[in-house]
């Protein structure tokens, strides 16, 4: 059954949708001619002439209009009726441009409704006018930074920026098919955002004073604000995060330890943040910048934190960034190879066919990377479960693990450890190449048999002649099996047989009877 809309739920036939405000009796309202059309006027069927199996459009097959474009700010703080355009501060003077550049900031503090479009559209106007200049002043000006501008800038941000965001109205939301939603105040957002870019990254910026504003519950509100639908805004937060992390070293272990928090109530208990990708993103540089050797808190951060993200049913969504993550790992300390595999395998899909291609495709590029040494701790694991996904009734997952003989570097393993490998693929392999359903995987399976010929000729023949003798073994084995289940079925047949003549015999003529004339002379 398809699913409802998030704003339409199900409900009787004649019943009105609520929040279209229509009630039974007014005109427009379904069911509203039933109530007060007489019976057999024009225009419907009497009621005793109702078809009551007339086919009925479903309310889940109606077209659904999603709501793309929305407002996420519920504290909304106009401006005063004197609310107008100050002069511009290019045509001001030198002693003039710093009192000036303070009121366009403070200009900018006010917070209009973009839900109704055609209200404020003056004073709208003023701000971003207004937020234009200061992006402007910032980027251009030398000495724009002043003392007081630290307070007042962190404050816009703030009162623009920082709000509670609303639950998703499009809980199946699919990047791929579906429009993102938007933010209606994005016109101002943006510039307020791109404000605090230049800023963070102005020449002048003293860290020692900004400091005091940009703190811990500074970064712990910018990094909420990664849940934004918004991809748009999403994207920006992710630059000036890094920006924060580059410039201010005593919130680096905060900001590692928030983000870790996000990743860890996501993976067990919502399943639902928007700015998982974003934020991979960001520690994919922080990780690259990362001292050898690595410390225990960022072993554990894989492994306890990156790791489990695999489990969840959103992987598709951040795969690319979370593998790229893993790689860099791996490349400071290729112990780490091991215990990765180990826990790749163990949250590997069971019953999620596009989500285990996209594990095989990880595993790949962990393999493109892999020490040849660290390679033989995890072989037998790993083949083993490629006899699996080669085995896989679905193509797509059989032809994703096929491709790994076209990688030079993992036949260069595999013909290093031919031994180990060979024997774990080799059933499996010989198997699809006689009974798979797809011609496309069967000779990618020929062309995977052939490379194992190359590789060990010798071994090749061995492991032949076994396969076939072990299916010589199994098919006596059946013939043994059903011989019997037919020599049980005669045994059957010969006892049912003579239990019903002794049967017979004990009920019939052949046993004399005792007759009452007998039974009274004795």
């Amino acid at each position: 059954m398809e699913a409802f809309p998030r704003h339409v739920s199900p409900r009787p036939h004649g019943l009105a949708a609520p929040h279209l405000g229509l009630r039974p009796n007014m005109p427009g309202a379904v069911g509203h001619d039933l109530l007060t059309r007489p019976q057999g006027q024009a225009g419907g069927p009497p009621h005793d002439k109702i078809d009551p199996f007339a086919r009925r459009v479903s309310m889940a097959l109606l077209p659904h209009h999603p709501h793309t474009q929305g407002s996420s700010r519920f504290n909304i703080k106009k401006p005063p009726s004197d609310y107008k355009a100050l002069p511009l501060l290019k045509d001001a003077s030198a002693a003039e441009k710093p009192s000036l550049f303070m009121k366009k900031i403070d200009q900018a503090c006010f917070v209009f409704d973009f839900d109704d479009p055609m209200s404020d559209i003056k004073s709208k106007e003023i701000k971003r006018a207004a937020l234009n200049e200061i992006v402007e002043h910032i980027t251009t000006a030398k000495g724009a930074l002043t003392e007081p501008v630290y307070s007042e800038l962190i404050r816009m941000v703030r009162v623009n920026a920082f709000r509670t965001l609303p639950p998703s109205d499009a809980p199946e939301f699919d990047p791929d098919e579906d429009e993102p939603p938007v933010e209606a105040t994005w016109p101002h957002l943006e510039l307020v955002y791109m404000a605090l870019l230049r800023f963070l990254e102005c020449q002048e910026l003293q860290t020692t004073l900004a400091k005091r504003f940009i703190d811990q519950s500074f970064v712990l509100n910018v990094l909420e604000l990664f849940d934004s639908e918004d991809p748009r805004e999403r994207d920006m937060l992710k630059t000036i995060l890094h920006r924060i992390y580059g410039k201010f070293l005593g919130l680096r272990a905060y900001i590692r330890k928030q983000i870790n928090n996000i990743f860890l109530r996501f993976v067990y208990e919502t399943e639902k943040f928007n700015g998982v990708a974003e934020l991979l993103e960001i520690l994919g540089s922080i990780i690259n910048g990362f001292a050898l050797p690595l410390k225990t808190e960022h072993k554990q951060f894989l492994l306890k934190v990156l790791l489990p993200l695999h489990k969840t049913k959103a992987l598709m969504h951040y795969q690319a960034q979370l593998a790229y993550c893993i790689v860099q790992f791996l490349e400071k300390d290729p112990t780490l190879t091991e215990p990765v595999i180990s826990g790749m395998l163990k949250y590997w899909p069971k019953t999620n066919s596009p989500k285990e291609v996209m594990f095989l495709g990880e595993l790949e590029e962990i393999l493109d990377i892999v020490d040849p040494a660290q390679f033989t701790k995890f072989q037998e694991q790993l083949f083993k479960q490629l006899a699996k996904c080669v085995s896989s009734p679905h193509f797509q997952v059989a032809e994703r693990a096929l491709y790994f003989w076209n990688n030079e570097y993992v036949v260069s393993l595999i013909e290093e450890n031919s031994e180990v490998a060979l024997p774990l693929m080799f059933d499996a392999l010989y198997r699809i190449s006689k009974e798979h359903w797809n011609k496309t995987i069967v000779a990618l399976v020929y062309n995977v048999l052939k490379t194992m010929m190359s590789i060990n000729s010798k071994l090749f023949d061995d492991l032949t002649n076994s396969y076939k003798a072990d299916k010589q073994k199994e098919k006596k084995k059946e013939q043994d099996r059903e011989e019997l289940w037919k020599q049980l079925d005669r045994l059957k047949l010969e006892f049912d047989t003579k239990l019903g003549q002794s049967t017979s015999q004990a009920t019939g003529t052949g046993v004399p009877s005792v007759g009452p004339s007998q039974q009274k002379t004795s």
